[in-house]
This record gives C-alpha cells, structure tokens and sequence, in this order.
C-alpha cells in the first residue's frame, strides 16, 4: 500500500511540476489540472485514496490552503470525493447503464478563469435550503407575514391586467414601485433620492455583482469590513479583486492607521453601518463621516448595504452615509428579501449618476429584471402601509423571540455565549467560550443540520487567519411554541459533543 501511495504523490508531484513550468496561472488552478489530468489518463482510478492535503503540501512546497482550493474544484466537478476517515477518493468510471460520472471535457474549450474563479468561491449557506431548518440565519418571522393581503392584491394585479403589458419591459423602470420606495426611504431613513437613481434587483447579492463588474477590473483593490457577509467576500474573491480586510470595533469600521497603501488604490469601500454583520454595531457618527473623507481622498466609491436597518434604527437613528455624503460617491443597497421573506426576491440600489448608465447596461445584458407583478404587488404593498403595519408586527414578535432564545440558551450551555447586544438585528451571534478548532465548529453545524436545526459558521465571516468561532442563529423565523423543543435539542447536541 505504501508503494502504490508513493506512486500516486510522485506522478501528482511530476505533473505539477510540469505544467508550473508552462503555465502563468495561480498554483491551486495548476494543481487542479495537473490532479485531473491524472485522473482523465487512469493514473489515478476510480476509488483510489489521493494522498493527505499535508503530504502534498510537504511534497509540492505549497499551503495546505491552496491544496484545499484545488480539492473544492475536484469536488465540485465531483471528480474526487470526501470520505470520513479516508481522505479524499476518486470518482470517475464509467460502466455500462451508469453513464459517464465526469465530463471528458477535452473535447471542450477550457472554462475562463472568471468561470473557475466564481466556481471556486461559491457559497451557499445554510445549506438544505429546501428543508425545514430552525434557526437559519436571514430569515424573519415568516409565520406572521400577511399572506392573505399581499394574495389579495396579486389577484387585483391579474384581474386587471391586459395583454399588451405581458411584453418584455424594461430592466428597471417600473416607476410606480420606484416612487414608492423613494417615498418609503425618505420617511424610514431620511433619503432623499430620485426614481431615475434607483434600479429593482433581486437581492444584495446581485446589486454587488452589477456594481462589481461596472467598477472593478482584475486586481483592483476593495476595503471590507472584518469579519462581513461570507457572500461579499465570495463575490469580491470571484471579481479577483484585491481585498483589503479591516476590523471594527465599536464605532464601525477603523480606517485610521490601517495598512492601506497609495499603491493600492482601492476603487470601493463596502460596509454596514446601521447594523454591522454579523456583529450588530452601529456606526458612530464620527466613523461615517471619515468614511465620506476617506473615500473623497481615494477618489472611491462607497457601498453602504443598510440590510435590515428597520430592526436596527429603532432606538437610535442616524443618517446613513448616503445622505451625509455631499459627492454622489455612495452607493446605497437595500432589501426587502430579509424582513418579508426570501422567496419574495426583491430589493434595490441607490446608484450614483455617474453609474447608472453603466449599471444598466450591465443588468441588460445579465439579469433582465425582477417579475413586475412582483413589483406592482409590493408598490401598492407600500402604497396602503401594509409594510409599515407589517414591520411594527415584525418588531414586537422578533423582539419577544429574542428574548426567549437567550433566556434557553443560556439555561442550558455555557460552551457558548451569546453576544451582549441592544435588539438590532433579526440574528444572534454565540461565541465559543473555550479555544476550539475550525473542525469543532464545523462537526457541530454537521451534528445540527442531522436534528434539522442549521446555523452559519461565524469563522466563515473572517478573510484572514485570526479568526473567531461560534455560530450565526436566525431565533426570529421560529415560533415560540418549538423553540423550547429546538434550543434543547440544539443545547443537548453541543453539550455532549464538548465533554
């Protein structure tokens, strides 16, 4: 066995090598070919154990980091797979009545870097999205949104509506949901904005697509707040811009005496400011206005994601950066997938004049636009202060949920702890109280998701190495009758496990 798991790592080893000589690409990409070629060739059959991610790390002289980006492609094209115990093995035969498992891709042109790049840092969170899952994080209190009103007007919508409007229509131009929100924005937040500003999109995800690819080129530089959404990282990592990660503390994001250079130059700066992620500090006043000076200085744009500003600006409102912002250098993301619920696929930009044309043509050519039922539905939505009437329900009933998730959770564990923190958010974040491992915060979220119970992974938050670990629970889209039941369940699964 030793002999044959020798071969194996000195043919990997001599591919690798070979091919770093021709080729200018990043080593994981390299990696990955080199593996698939043995594997497209028979040098390494179906079934067979690859060597350790340690082993190759030693033998190649490279991180186990790239040894791993290299084995995601190879899952993912399921080429190799994961097994307990074993490491990773090769998937690929093909037997009559089983078909091909791989594609024999040479008769293929080779897929972009863009393409590998975005396959690479594909995120899915809570994964299962189909499933019935308690405590999955960007969910509100879905048992309490008014079905009943919102069917109401979808049937106006349909009895209403002539042929002549079943036409392609424009991306973004529904004017009547674009006043609406003008008008919401101006009473919430205090924005004051104009409908031509503002374009419908199907969530935060594809607002920062659009806005990547207008600005950024490969190798730009992008200033991040650390830790953030894991899906802004994957993003930006899919772009192949430069990130710049900087950490928060309690006023927001610290530029000052950050490693930013002039060579840099960084094109954006995204951040949270009503309601950092996942941590829920709120943005001091001074903070945003250094952002505003900052981003005049660099000659940079600024994203300001407000993602559920309406728990978070309760108690203490303050203006968003777009309106302190004196230059039309802020781009304003907002959603409304997160407080009604996501199957609803809506939300908006904000875009600087300057980019809108840009923008626009950017959405022409990739996601068209949001169904307008959808979006005639949700104006009048706003129009006869359903959403206001829904939110102050959505306050009373998240809040009431909050406190009882805590109250459980801290009856019965003390492995974790709950972050103290003023109500501002529709997630709670649990710390670790004890030094664990990446792999224990991991078994753990496996451990959940076989009880039906799902969290994201805090450690997953983080761009660098210094990470902190714990869990994202979503306590807002369950009811209060099971919660007893899951955070027991869910408190019991940690308690065993870390004896």
């Amino acid at each position: 066995m030793e002999t044959k798991a020798s071969f194996i790592l000195d043919k990997i080893v001599e591919k690798y090598s070979v091919a770093s000589k021709k080729s200018r690409k990043s080593k994981y990409l390299i990696l990955y070919q080199s593996i698939k070629n043995c594997i497209q060739t028979k040098i390494l059959i179906h079934q067979t154990n690859l060597p350790s991610t340690r082993k190759l790390a030693i033998s190649l002289h490279l991180s186990r980091t790239t040894i791993l980006k290299a084995f995601e492609l190879l899952v993912l094209e399921k080429l190799i797979i994961p097994k307990k115990g074993s490491g990773y093995l090769v998937n690929f035969y093909k037997e009559k009545n089983q078909g091909v498992i791989a594609f024999k891709d040479a008769i293929y042109p080779e897929i972009s870097e863009k393409g590998m790049s975005f396959l690479k840092n594909e995120i899915v969170q809570s994964a299962n999205l189909n499933k019935s899952f308690t405590f999955r994080p960007g969910l509100p209190p879905l048992d309490i949104f008014p079905v009943n009103q919102w069917k109401s007007l979808l049937n106006v919508y349909w009895k209403n509506i002539k042929s002549s409007s079943l036409s392609n229509a424009p991306s973004s131009d529904l004017n009547p949901l674009k006043i609406n929100i003008c008008n919401y924005l101006n009473v919430c937040r205090n924005i004051i904005c104009e409908p031509e500003q503002l374009l419908i999109v199907s969530g935060s995800l594809q607002s920062l697509y659009l806005i990547s690819n207008a600005i950024l080129n490969k190798g730009d530089a992008v200033v991040i707040e650390n830790p953030t959404f894991p899906n802004v990282i994957s993003i930006f990592n899919s772009i192949e811009a430069h990130i710049i990660p900087l950490p928060i503390d309690n006023n927001g994001i610290v530029l000052k005496n950050s490693t930013i250079n002039q060579a840099q130059k960084p094109k954006l700066i995204h951040v949270t400011p009503s309601n950092h992620y996942p941590h829920g500090v709120k943005m001091s006043l001074k903070r945003r206005k250094e952002i505003i000076e900052w981003a005049t200085k660099n000659r940079a744009f600024i994203i300001e994601n407000d993602y559920e500003n309406e728990m978070s600006s309760t108690k203490q409102s303050l203006p968003s950066i777009y309106s302190l912002d004196q230059e039309d250098r802020t781009i304003y993301l907002g959603t409304f997938n997160r407080i009604l619920h996501p199957n609803i696929r809506l939300g908006y930009i904000i875009v600087p004049k300057y980019l809108i044309k840009t923008i626009k043509a950017i959405q022409e050519h990739s996601h068209k636009f949001v169904n307008p039922s959808i979006q005639l539905v949700m104006s009048q939505f706003i129009e006869k202060n359903y959403l206001y009437l829904h939110l102050k329900n959505i306050l009373k009933v998240a809040q009431e949920r909050e406190i009882l998730f805590r109250k459980l959770f801290n009856e019965n564990t003390t492995h974790l702890k709950i972050e103290d923190k003023p109500f501002c958010s529709l997630h709670l974040v649990a710390k670790f109280t004890s030094p664990v491992f990446v792999e224990q915060e991991y078994k753990l979220l496996e451990l959940f998701k076989e009880s039906n119970i799902v969290a994201d992974s805090l450690s997953n938050c983080y761009i660098n190495k210094e990470k902190q670990f714990g869990f994202i629970f979503g306590y807002s889209c369950v009811r209060t009758s099971l919660m007893q039941q899951k955070v027991i369940q869910m408190t019991k699964i940690i308690n065993l496990y870390m004896k």
